[in-house]
């Protein structure tokens, strides 16, 4: 039997705060039960303590304590139909004692079925309620003939509050935990889906402008500071992006990403901070943002400049403040993830048209990083190549493939205006009509405007061609054909035409149709 300690002072609030610390800490909900039940025998002595947890109509034991409590108790359920009295007991969320009356005439003893206590023996039940919802009950029986008194009825009541409290804490820490669980597992995933080293590229590049960015990066990625990444599009800001991340202290931890272009403006706060449920029309569930995501790891906004002037205030205060409200919550939750901006617009000119705020861009810009496109940097063709093939390879299942001499020189000679992206685009097409795993220059599908250059020669640098005696309206079109060329004719999506032009898809659509152009095939 569980002796009461009748000298020992109870202390209901350092109860309170040695439960909630086993509800934050590592302690499986059994042995939070347990550690209540053995404090309760400071305030009303039990030969048995019992938890019952609600599911629905059903009660079922979830832990017992004191001399009684044996092997019995294990599958022990009761329902609330064939209990009117426990169940008025919740509804009321008042502790009550029970008489040798109420057991006979009554509802009967819980532990009939299972244990013989002696007909009008001390009997309380407790409801375990913690704000509106209802956990289920706690059970004191003694196998002496008496009533517990209403002091210890009354302290008992509380102490279940405290244990409510304490287990539905212990819940929804668990419940969090699984979920930044998944969500670690699913970047994990995420990560090992891209094959190469995002640093292989920027770390064996040969080209003296690169190197020069990449020294920089390098030197910036052991900080927190924030990293504007600025290039045309298709140079590789995200790779970069990856390569900072995996170049800094945080590499263990998770790298998010988030395109704000390709997110409708109503969704983009919600995808960025999370939102609570019911939030919004769809909110059905909580939901983290991206920043909750990133936590202790790197976090990139793409296309920074697509975000409305009340997300830049927002985004502004997590920079600063390191905390944010989720959509339709007033709680506040702070989180350390370290910012990256990737853009190929020009935020000094959006500034002037008020479209970016000031204090935002001077945030973001302490540490710019202009990436070089890629006619700037042929030297690392043949890295360049090697490396998207390995990835398309395994993505497409035919590992293997190579650029010849010859087919190197062929994709030296043109200006790239979508840069890797574009040529990654090429490189696919090359390997769904090769014959064998050597890519000359047969399979590799390049606009009619390449520059010009020897066969077998690979030059240092390819300048764009200049239409001189052109009109601006005939370069805009020509220039036009030969991106849609290149993209086989696709103007929406990642490596589309519109994004490649920094475009609008219904910009790009109404030009098309002003110049009178067809997508390519």
């Amino acid at each position: 039997m569980a002796e009461n300690v009748a000298h020992e002072p109870i202390d209901l609030s350092r109860d309170l705060k040695e439960l909630v610390g086993l509800a934050t800490g590592e302690q499986a909900e059994r042995e939070l039960l347990r550690r209540g039940l053995d404090w309760l025998a400071r305030v009303a002595p039990y030969d048995l303590a019992t938890v019952f947890l609600l599911d629905g109509e059903r009660l079922s034991v979830r832990a017992a304590r004191g001399t009684l409590a044996d092997h019995r108790l294990a599958n022990h359920a009761l329902s609330l139909r064939d209990f009117p009295t426990i169940r008025e007991s919740i509804e009321l969320r008042r502790a009550r004692t029970f008489t040798e009356n109420d057991h006979t005439h009554g509802d009967g003893d819980p532990f009939d079925a299972v244990i013989g206590l002696p007909a009008g023996h001390a009997c309380m039940v407790v409801p375990l309620c913690s704000g509106e919802e209802c956990l289920g009950v706690l059970t004191l029986d003694r196998t002496i003939c008496e009533t517990y008194p209403p002091q210890a009825v009354s302290l008992v009541e509380v102490y279940g509050q405290l244990l409510a409290v304490a287990l539905q804490s212990s819940r929804h820490n668990g419940t969090l935990e699984r979920l930044r669980e998944q969500r670690e597992q699913q970047v994990r995933l995420l990560e090992t889906e891209r094959v190469a080293d995002p640093a292989i590229i920027f770390e064996r590049s040969r080209a003296p402008g690169l190197r020069e960015v990449i020294r920089r990066a390098q030197a910036v990625a052991e900080t927190n500071t924030p990293v504007l990444i600025l290039g045309e599009t298709g140079t590789g800001k995200e790779q970069l992006a990856r390569a900072l991340h995996w170049w800094s202290p945080r590499a263990v931890r998770p790298f998010v990403s988030l395109n704000c272009a390709a997110i409708p403006p109503g969704l983009l706060e919600s995808e960025l901070f999370g939102h609570i449920k019911g939030a919004f029309t769809g909110a059905t569930n909580n939901r983290a943002g991206r920043f909750q995501m990133a936590n202790g790891g790197t976090l990139l906004l793409d296309e920074i400049g697509e975000l409305t002037m009340d997300l830049q205030a927002k985004l502004l205060r997590v920079l600063q403040e390191g905390s944010f409200e989720p959509v339709g919550s007033d709680r506040t939750i702070k989180v350390d993830a370290r910012v990256l901006a990737a853009t190929n617009v020009n935020l000094e000119r959006a500034m002037q048209r008020k479209q970016f705020r000031e204090d935002l861009y001077y945030r973001l810009s302490v540490f710019p990083l202009q990436l070089p496109p890629l006619r700037e940097r042929t030297e690392d063709l043949a890295l360049i190549c090697e490396v998207l093939l390995h990835d398309l390879g395994r993505k497409m299942g035919r590992p293997g493939y190579r650029v010849t001499k010859e087919g190197l020189a062929k994709l030296a000679g043109y200006v790239w205006p979508g840069n890797v992206r574009e040529l990654a685009n090429v490189l696919e097409r090359a390997i769904i009509l090769a014959g064998d795993r050597r890519l000359g220059p047969e399979v590799l599908d390049l606009p009619l405007t390449s520059v010009h250059v020897d066969e077998g020669q690979v030059p240092s640098k390819a300048q764009a061609p200049v239409a001189i005696g052109k009109t601006l309206e005939a370069v805009e079109r020509d220039y036009i054909t030969q991106v849609l060329a290149s993209v086989g004719g696709r103007i929406y999506g990642s490596g589309g035409a519109a994004e490649i032009l920094g475009l609008k898809p219904s910009t790009l659509q109404s030009r098309m149709k002003k110049w009178g152009i067809t997508r390519a095939g």
